[in-house]
């Protein structure tokens, strides 16, 4: 049996870096470098990063390509936050690396991290996330033709505890207080001001409250029935191949109608720029909190056709509207169709994978950024890793 040798004399102050241990890199790691060395990943970014850099100014910076595989470290490792990010590369020497840091070399701490972040805008960021898109398409791995839509909410880096009011500038718990003296309970306790806010109405307003820190946090119902401050990102992927080609994040008081816009425009700029012969999004698969009158209208009004799901509203009345009826009736008979009934099924499994793989294997079910911008450059990076 091999026994613990215990020695009274004073270790070794020199070593020479030849002894010091070292491992095998880990094989997804190494593939993952050869194939952004290849495609010149690093050269790519620092020319997008160039103007945010000075020629030469105090203590040297984080280098774009670090950066930037540090976040696809956050998502390959499910870490929620920067602070983890830099922790990790300091433990492991696969990651060290992935990152092409020399023994002596000390890997970022999150302050650098997080400044780094700040300092590079969210342009650019998408800006890397076109370039990983556009080697998925010249793989033949973005069509562009039938897109897929779909929303869920990120709990937000806010407390409902902290949220102010818009007007006023008080917080809950002193204007309850103000509420029940109003109402001639000269000194309230907590008891009073918990019955009293249990038989209000509206009291969870976005119109009337916010969060001081993080004003873009809105009050809403997350997945699990619970009530909190958070943050909506919406996905649109590409159902022929499973690409992520589009991704916003937007108010999470806002309904799926409104916000899909925005996405669609986002996800037809980006197979643009890396489809340049692909004629756009022609396919519109949803599920039916993306179903409305004015939403099928207009989807026809640029040229693309819907396969959303249709909730049961009951008998319709149509006669003040009959472009919006025959839009329904046009949506209704292809969804009901065998095509429209198979991309129903695909929407299922290609745009739920991604929201398990983002944010729940991948750490950002709760994020702990600030702002939409912010919360955005760190998405978009994860949706390049995925």
């Amino acid at each position: 049996m091999g026994k613990r040798k215990r020695s009274a004399q004073q270790s070794t102050i020199w070593i020479a870096t030849s002894d010091l241990p070292t491992t095998v890199a880990h094989p997804f790691y190494e593939r993952i470098n050869q194939i952004l060395d290849r495609a010149g990943f690093d050269a790519e970014v620092e020319r997008l990063c160039a103007p945010f850099y000075a020629e030469r100014m105090g203590r040297p910076s984080l280098a774009p390509g670090r950066y930037f595989r540090l976040l696809l470290i956050g998502y390959f490792e499910g870490l929620d936050s920067e602070r983890a990010m830099a922790w990790r590369a300091a433990d492991s020497f696969a990651l060290r690396r992935f990152l092409d840091l020399e023994l002596p070399e000390a890997p970022p701490d999150h302050s650098t991290i997080s400044r780094t972040r700040r300092l590079i805008d969210v342009e650019t960021h998408r800006e890397v996330f076109t370039w990983i898109l556009k080697q998925l398409a010249e793989a033949g791995l973005v069509k562009g033709k039938t897109i897929g839509m779909d929303a869920t909410t990120l709990e937000a880096n806010a407390a409902l505890r902290s949220i102010v009011r818009r007007d006023t500038g008080e917080s809950y718990q002193e204007f309850l207080t103000q509420l029940a003296k109003a109402s001639g309970i000269e000194t309230p306790t907590r008891e009073d001001l918990a019955r009293l806010d249990r038989k209000r109405k509206h009291k969870g307003s976005n119109d009337d409250w916010t969060h001081p820190h993080d004003p873009d946090a809105k009050i809403t119902k997350m997945k699990d029935g619970r009530t909190h401050l958070a943050h909506k990102a919406e996905h649109a992927v590409d159902l022929e191949t499973g690409a992520v080609v589009g991704v916003t994040v937007q108010g999470a008081d806002q309904g799926d109608t409104t916000t899909s816009k925005k996405t669609l425009i986002e996800a037809a700029e980006q197979i643009e720029a890396v489809v340049p012969d692909s004629d756009g999004p022609k396919e519109v698969v949803a599920d039916k909190g993306y179903h409305s009158n004015q939403a099928l209208v207009d989807l026809e009004a640029v040229g693309v056709r819907s396969y959303i799901s249709e909730p049961d509203r009951g008998r319709r009345q149509w006669k003040d509207n009959p472009e919006a009826r025959d839009a329904v009736y046009r949506n209704r008979r292809r969804i009901g169709g065998a095509r429209g009934k198979r991309l129903l099924r695909q929407r299922g499994e290609l745009l739920e994978r991604p929201f398990a793989h983002l944010y729940e294997t991948g750490g950002m079910r709760r994020v702990h950024l600030r702002g939409h911008q912010n919360i955005l450059k760190r998405i978009l990076l994860h949706a390049g890793a995925l």
